[in-house]
């Protein structure tokens, strides 16, 4: 039976990640500190997973010469990058993917309970539920981050804190991720996967999804099959979710 779907957010619930590359440079001008991250750049730099790990990253990778002095800055810098985000979301500068909000309808209608599993920190992932979510109408019944988890993916420990949270077995659940780094974590923590490749994953192998596709559809605008089993209609739909989990449960 299924009885939770999991969504990773960053890529996933929405094109993120081009407006936190606009926000660390947004705070990097504020502060005073001379760094630009374009878009090929910042695509490198995911990589690493966390924002804040991603900026301790780079000082120590491109400006180990100042580390003592900007070490002590890093925390500062990721809250005012973390505020100016809040405030792009805010000004109505980012939507959800297609399928995301006709799936999470489908699933609360359905008694499917739903959860995020995200390696940016909860400011972030509230402000993207509230502005596409508004009049206090959040559909999750749980929000796991980064920061609550002890490894961050590939490791599983997020969307293991998910599971425990929801209460549902990994054999219950569906888990939607975009990266290579988040299959991993899914699969780790015994999720299936279905895939949707995002701008800053256009090149990753989605090895290890059961589906992977360009986005999870919408009927008058059907998605592209990339790998693994077809939708009817180039649409995801909770129903095919669950044929999916009952044939899965049958050949088990």
């Amino acid at each position: 039976m299924l009885r939770a779907l999991i969504f990773d957010v960053d890529g996933t619930l929405a094109e993120t990640e081009d407006l936190h590359r606009q926000a660390f440079n947004d705070a990097f001008a504020e502060m005073d500190l001379p760094w630009t991250w374009n878009a090929a750049f910042y695509a490198d730099l995911l990589a690493v997973m966390g924002g804040k790990e991603r900026l301790a990253h780079y000082v120590e990778t491109h400006h180990s010469e100042d580390l003592a002095t900007l070490r002590p800055r890093l925390a500062e810098i990721h809250d005012r990058k973390t505020r100016i985000y809040g405030d792009l979301v805010a000004g109505g500068r980012l939507g959800l993917r297609p399928g995301i909000a006709r799936l999470v309808a489908e699933a609360r209608a359905g008694g499917v309970r739903l959860a995020v599993a995200s390696t940016t920190s909860r400011p972030n992932v509230e402000a993207l539920l509230r502005m596409n979510f508004p009049h206090g109408d959040v559909p999750f019944d749980v929000i796991a981050c980064g920061d609550e988890a002890a490894r961050k993916k590939p490791a599983p420990d997020v969307f293991e804190l998910a599971l425990r949270r929801l209460g549902v077995e990994a054999a219950e659940a569906i888990a939607f991720e975009d990266s290579v780094a988040g299959i991993r974590s899914a699969l780790d923590a015994g999720l299936p996967v279905v895939a949707t490749r995002s701008r800053y994953t256009e090149t990753h192998r989605l090895d290890g999804a059961f589906s992977a596709l360009s986005d999870l559809g919408e009927p008058d605008a059907p998605h592209v099959l990339l790998s693994g089993i077809p939708w009817p209609g180039g649409v995801v739909t909770l129903a095919g979710l669950q044929a999916w989990q009952e044939s899965r449960e049958a050949g088990a």
